[in-house]
């Protein structure tokens, strides 16, 4: 997927939405963790853009950009290497709707969860051996306490 087309000194973090209408809960205050989060792990927060989307939308960039023929939470498209944090993190909603439900979670909890998870991924953390996982699930239960102990 190509990178958009953001000026230089543009700096921050978006929120769109892409064939569903959702608006996210305190985008101010979630925007501040984010950029807390990132500063933390002592990144450099260029442009991140969320965008929100249902299970379809989702899985026809997963089948376009990546051959994965899967339904997946989140896919996160980086434009820059760490120290430097840029990209696109397309979320579906759906997903994160039936992930909380099965998880047993509030809806809000979940989709702060798989949001700072597309982050850490920018920030250099993967997922794909056991260790890893469990790396990213203990930084992603640090992170969210940041926010929701708030």
């Amino acid at each position: 997927m190509p990178a958009p087309d953001t000026p230089e000194e543009q700096v921050g973090i978006d929120f769109h939405s892409e064939q569903i209408e959702f608006d996210l809960e305190r985008p101010e205050e979630v925007a501040a963790w984010i950029e807390a989060v990132i500063e933390q792990e002592e990144h450099v927060l260029l442009q991140l853009n969320f965008i929100f989307c249902s299970d379809d939308y989702l899985h026809a960039i997963n089948v376009e950009y990546l051959q994965h023929d899967t339904l997946t939470d989140i896919i996160t498209f980086p434009y820059s290497s760490p120290p430097q944090i840029e990209g696109d993190l397309f979320i579906s909603i759906d997903r994160v709707r039936e992930n909380a439900l099965e998880f047993e979670v509030p809806f809000h909890h979940e989709l702060l969860r798989v949001m700072i998870h597309g982050v850490l991924h920018l920030c250099g953390y993967g997922d794909k051996s056991p260790d890893e996982v469990r790396a990213m699930r203990a930084k992603e239960e640090e992170k969210l306490r940041l926010i929701l102990s708030a």
